[in-house]
């Protein structure tokens, strides 16, 4: 059986974007002659078939009309299942999801564990390597305590105190697409923005912030094999300030696609290798799989790790356009690779009773 599934959505902030990116891969794939289940997650965090025609617009003021509920079964029968009139449930026969959710449950892991624990095949990291990718603090400990170059990166709490003058620039501990980043002089706006900011209150991280650092992007992708693309160089701002969310999703038509960039960017040749070799550690490190998008920072005293994006938008099929090879081509290779892999499983190998015969009352124990 071959026939992909794409879902997308999710009860994240990022969820609009989601959408966009679930679309163009349920069209890619369309028009590349495969039969496509299109599966949206609402922000509510229910299940919904929809046409694989449809378009972002009708997403726009809510639930489409043509959506269709169903519902994702966990355990031994689990997958998807459509609902008929009379509740009767008949399972979907999908081959592999290619997952389009940016952030939220979406990308930290949880709907990865869903997936497992309901024997789903899907593309994308598995959930330690989500929730690895989507915990800023978590990741950039990983990056150091290997060794890699990374910026200093701190928790914000009331105790926090840093020797180091601002700016600084700080950002939500789980999240991505720039969303809640914002600048600020000292730490003591930073400590009063964790308090009051909503999207900074499930945890905010601190670091120096360098004006005239630049980014540099690379992706990877690991199947058929492990493979970095060009890399990239995102333009920012005149003024020079971040690169917001508004500058990757809304400044045209094709989204993060039509940002301003350099690509590939032109940069010494010491400094590609660089960056190349650090980019390879990181894939084994994050537990990268698929396709993500690993983000650096650069000036003259030195490259920085920055973060990573496991599932970024448009799935990074802009870099591979370079290389000649379509998203259609993209997200077959990445089903591929979801497929030909067996489904993660849970043992329970030692649970035999062993524990539980002849232990007496729980009483007992509580004695």
């Amino acid at each position: 059986m071959n026939r992909p599934a794409v879902c997308f959505g999710s009860p994240s902030p990022e969820h609009d974007i989601s959408i966009l990116t679930g679309l163009q891969a349920v069209r890619a794939l369309s028009d590349a002659g495969n039969d496509v289940i299109a599966l949206y997650w609402s922000k509510t965090g229910s299940w919904f078939e929809v046409p694989s025609d449809i378009e972002a617009s009708e997403f726009a003021d809510g639930l489409p009309r043509s959506a269709e509920p169903v519902e994702l079964h966990l355990g031994e029968a689990g997958g998807f299942h459509r609902i008929g009139r009379r509740g009767k449930q008949t399972p979907m026969h999908i081959s592999a999801v290619v997952v389009c959710c940016h952030g939220g449950p979406g990308e930290d892991g949880s709907l990865q564990a869903m997936f497992d624990l309901a024997g789903v095949r899907y593309t994308g990291p598995s959930r330690s390597g989500a929730a690895l990718g989507m915990d800023k603090l978590a990741f950039s400990g990983v990056m150091e305590a290997a060794g890699l170059s990374s910026l200093p990166l701190y928790l914000v709490t009331d105790e926090l105190s840093l020797e180091e003058p601002g700016p600084f620039i700080v950002k939500p501990r789980f999240g991505g697409s720039s969303i809640g980043i914002e600048i600020v002089e000292n730490l003591e706006t930073a400590q009063a923005l964790a308090q009051t900011q909503p999207l900074l209150r499930e945890g905010a991280v601190i670091q120096r912030y360098l004006s005239d650092a630049i980014d540099l992007n690379i992706s990877v992708r690991t199947h058929p094999a492990v493979t970095l693309s060009a890399i990239e160089r995102p333009l920012r701002p005149e003024d020079g300030g971040i690169y917001s969310y508004a500058d990757k999703y809304l400044r045209g038509s094709e989204g993060m696609a039509s940002a301003p960039r350099e690509l590939p960017a032109e940069l010494p040749a010491h400094l590609e290798g660089q960056l190349r070799t650090l980019a390879s550690q990181v894939v084994e490190l994050a537990m990268v799989r698929s396709v993500a998008r690993i983000d650096f920072l650069w000036n003259a005293h030195g490259l920085w790790v920055n973060e990573i994006n496991t599932i970024p938008g448009s799935l990074s099929w802009y870099f591979w356009a370079q290389e000649g090879i379509s998203f259609s081509q993209l997200l077959s290779e990445m089903l591929e690779e979801a497929v030909t892999k067996p489904v993660i499983g849970f043992r329970t190998d030692g649970a035999d009773g062993s524990a539980l015969r002849d232990v007496g009352a729980i009483a007992h124990k509580l004695a």
